[in-house]
């Protein structure tokens, strides 16, 4: 078991010590829930190899330890390699998610499972709402499609679906990562400029998580008709670019700490860089229904970058 962090924190503590089971503890966004952990909640860690989402014993065997909440990071996250291995990706963010929603159900714990903006077509001009209709253009986004049904056909009531984006932070492969490898390889960089969304900071996702448990908490206005916090939520960071300005940037604010190669980035048609996966070209999601539970302001996707690279060095 991981202790709670004592950093501080805008959080208001539960009022009674919370259990978190943090399963796929190993991942990069689980490392940001470690470091952003609120006074109140102790952390149980679940990955791999010991701990496997789709194997139905050990799942349903949590229920010895009865979590209050269980937190799922687990994912298959190659998007390319879940077009070769669609079972594998299949079983891990499809029917995973849905034997935790089960545990969930048995134990009455607080289900929070992290779902991604590829479960939409991309075919939109305006950012994407919970309610729009989804439409899966990769493997990848069909199964983390399939997760989320698993979890609301459940029956479970008590969860948290939240969709995220381009998601980089510290102790992972990411995009940020690879533009300053390669930056410090190459003297030109070729980036897609025709896909848009919003990148995310591990960090304000891990924030954001615990903003919306802290709803499941809040006593309702009303026994009679008690408003439900629960369901579906995007979370990204504020404002939208094309890969090829988020490359622009990173590389901007990388040279400011160390000596990169790159002279060039030049931006590319989709079709300049050939991948099996098929990604969209408009990914933005609408934060206001986030914004709107918890009352809180979503940091701009540059103001997060920067304070990634200040906890990077």
């Amino acid at each position: 078991m991981t202790s709670n962090s004592q950093l501080p924190t805008p959080h208001s503590p539960p009022s009674v010590s919370r259990t978190i089971a943090l399963i796929g503890a190993n991942g990069m966004l689980a490392s940001a829930v470690k470091r952003v952990l609120p006074p109140g909640y102790q952390l149980m860690a679940y990955g791999l190899p010991d701990f496997d989402i789709t194997n139905r014993s050990q799942v349903l065997a949590l229920q010895d330890s009865a979590p209050d909440i269980i937190l799922n990071c687990a994912a298959y996250t190659n998007v390319d390699g879940c077009e070769t291995q669609h079972e594998l990706a299949m079983q891990v963010n499809g029917e995973g998610p849905g034997l935790l929603a089960q545990l969930a159900s048995e134990i009455d714990a607080v289900l929070v499972h992290v779902s991604t903006d590829f479960v939409f077509s991309g075919d939109k001009k305006e950012p994407y709402h919970e309610e729009d209709p989804t439409g899966p253009l990769s493997v990848y986004g069909q199964s983390k499609l399939l997760g989320e049904q698993r979890i609301i056909e459940s029956g479970l009531k008590k969860y948290f679906i939240v969709r995220t984006s381009w998601l980089y932070g510290l102790g992972g492969n990411n995009f940020v990562e690879t533009m300053i490898r390669l930056a410090k390889e190459r003297t030109e960089l070729k980036v897609v400029d025709d896909q848009w969304g919003t990148p995310t900071w591990t960090d304000d996702l891990a924030e954001a998580i615990f903003q919306l448990l802290t709803l499941g908490d809040t006593p309702h206005p009303s026994p009679l008709t008690p408003p439900s916090p629960y369901g579906v939520y995007h979370f990204s960071n504020e404002g939208e670019c094309s890969w090829y300005q988020f490359a622009v940037e990173i590389i901007d604010q990388a040279r400011k700490s160390e000596s990169l190669k790159v002279e060039n980035i030049l931006p590319i048609p989709t079709e300049g860089y050939p991948l099996p996966a098929q990604r969209p070209k408009y990914s933005v999601m609408s934060k206001e229904k986030y914004k709107a539970a918890t009352g809180r302001q979503v940091p701009e996707w540059r103001e997060s970058l920067g304070k990634y690279f200040q906890e990077r060095f």
